[in-house]
């Protein structure tokens, strides 16, 4: 099962459950949801798997309780991203006891964009090096397998589109859009949280009428505001475009996955791309 950081009292007792006693050779810490859903697939019933990114939070810019930062620091594997995706996790990794994975690693990156995770082809590489980490390859081949039927569906499902555009509020598709011959105009950049210049929105607004786009995507776990004040001026509409950064609690609740999610993705880019 995968724990929230916010669910405090389970929090407490996998971590009483780090000593002397050795289960903590059966705790994983993923940093965020898609290295989670990874590890809690592939590990199965072995492994009991932290996220220290709870359902709704936006992972950039977390903050970790002194509990989560023990967790960290006596897990046998401790799954993260470099490059700066989340400061407060490289810092706690100082004093870890276990293996620390940096999944990006061995993966050639677009500057300063650590989201490839939205690659399904890129996200194979990584489902596989968190089954060498745990120990359990056959298992990390069986969710490579379903990943890469992704990229096959992606492939397929792109493939002949009268627009090849989409615009989002956060400059997270650079690599999904990259795989399939798509072409990414954002609103906020890499980071959700930054301000656009009032040029830059204008700008926005002509570029959509100029080029007939239909939609200005938005993520769940950020403000839509930016994206429906472009749509608005724009006269289009808006709709989700999932960064899977993490799952809101809705999402949680009903099951939603990285697969879900990800076909949820392709269906919405279909749709405002036109494709046949």
């Amino acid at each position: 099962m995968v724990l929230g950081t916010l669910a405090f009292p389970a929090l407490a007792l996998a971590l009483a459950g780090c000593g002397a006693g050795g289960s903590s050779r059966d705790t994983v810490v993923a940093a965020f949801y898609p290295l989670a859903y990874a590890a809690e697939q592939v590990g199965g019933p072995t492994y009991g798997v932290l996220n220290l990114t709870p359902a709704g939070a936006e992972p950039h810019d977390i903050e970790l309780a002194p509990q989560q930062v023990a967790a960290i620091q006596r897990a046998r594997v401790v799954l993260y991203l470099s490059h700066g995706f989340q400061p407060a996790v490289a810092d706690a990794l100082r004093g870890a006891q276990g293996r620390a994975i940096d999944v990006l690693a061995g993966i050639t990156l677009r500057p300063g964009d650590p989201h490839v995770w939205l690659d399904p082809v890129l996200y194979a590489r990584i489902v596989r090096r968190i089954g060498s980490a745990l120990g359990r390859p056959q298992a990390a081949a069986r969710l490579a397998m379903s990943v890469l039927a992704l990229d096959g569906a992606y492939r397929k499902g792109l493939a002949h589109c009268a627009s090849r555009e989409f615009v989002t509020t956060h400059a997270a598709f650079g690599y999904l859009a990259a795989r399939y011959g798509l072409h990414q105009v954002s609103i906020t950049g890499i980071d959700p949280a930054s301000e656009p210049a009032a040029q830059k929105l204008v700008a926005l607004v002509q570029l959509v009428r100029r080029d007939h786009l239909k939609t200005i995507f938005f993520e769940r776990l950020v403000s839509p505001k930016l994206a429906q004040t472009i749509a608005r001026e724009a006269h289009v509409t808006t709709a989700v475009l999932d960064p899977i950064e993490g799952l809101t609690p809705s999402e949680a609740a009903h099951g939603a996955t990285y697969l879900s999610l990800m076909r949820q993705n392709l269906r919405a880019l279909r749709s405002d791309l036109g494709c046949r």
